[in-house]
């Protein structure tokens, strides 16, 4: 045999898969593989496979409280301030009536007391501690340390509208304590419509320091008419 011959034979085939030969494609799968993917069970004979978990959130962060504590803080310093002052304010409204060293409070009179029984007038050589609110009275002079009273519908210079009375304990408050209430007494004074027929003015009158340790504790308000005796009504309602 030639070497032309060995040339030209054609190559003899083998069996399936022998060496040398060409190799069979491999079966086609039932299904697509499942194995190696996560999230993903092999799938039984006559078994569902189970639904892939859904991937969680962000995990939720914790609610601040740092906030709230403060938001607390300042609503109860509100109230402590609130109730400061609305303390504080009741407090001066209860001592408002008061003066330095006046031994207590008292209460500024305004309306008069009729006796129970009627003290006949005129009366001459009355002390100022014998005034009783609502007098009038007859050429009056404050200094002076008697005085006239008489009817208030007849002439009158001056009539008694506010009295404040000092307890009998405590200390002189001196002079412009003194001043200070007796103008507060005038103040409080309600006077009526016929007071407005005459040109008037207030006039105070308070205790010296000898007189308070006799014991005049009185701070008296008195309206008064510069031109005498032109007064012939009750400045008082």
């Amino acid at each position: 045999m030639n070497q032309q011959d060995a040339d030209a034979r054609p190559a003899a085939e083998g069996p399936q898969g022998a060496p040398g030969g060409p190799r069979p494609a491999p079966p086609r799968p039932a299904a697509p593989p499942t194995a190696g993917l996560p999230g993903v069970a092999a799938r039984q004979s006559g078994e569902q496979s189970a639904p892939a978990p859904h991937p969680e959130g962000p995990a939720r962060k914790p609610r601040r409280t740092g906030s709230i504590l403060l938001k607390a803080f300042f609503v109860l310093v509100l109230v402590g301030v609130i109730g400061g002052l609305v303390w504080l304010a009741m407090w001066l409204g209860k001592d408002s009536g008061k003066t330095a060293d006046d031994g207590g409070s008292g209460v500024v009179e305004i309306s008069p007391t009729p006796p129970p029984t009627p003290l006949a007038l005129p009366r001459e050589g009355v002390a100022p501690a014998d005034f009783r609110l609502g007098d009038c009275f007859k050429d009056f002079d404050p200094e002076s340390l008697r005085s006239t009273v008489v009817a208030c519908d007849t002439a009158h210079s001056a009539q008694l509208v506010a009295v404040f009375r000092y307890p009998t304990s405590g200390s002189y408050p001196g002079r412009e304590a003194l001043a200070a209430k007796a103008l507060e007494a005038c103040q409080a004074a309600r006077l009526a419509p016929a007071a407005n027929e005459y040109v008037l003015n207030f006039q105070r009158a308070y205790p010296s320091s000898t007189s308070w340790e006799s014991g005049d504790r009185r701070v008296d308000c008195y309206v008064t008419a510069d031109g005498g005796n032109v007064i012939n009504a009750s400045a008082l309602p």
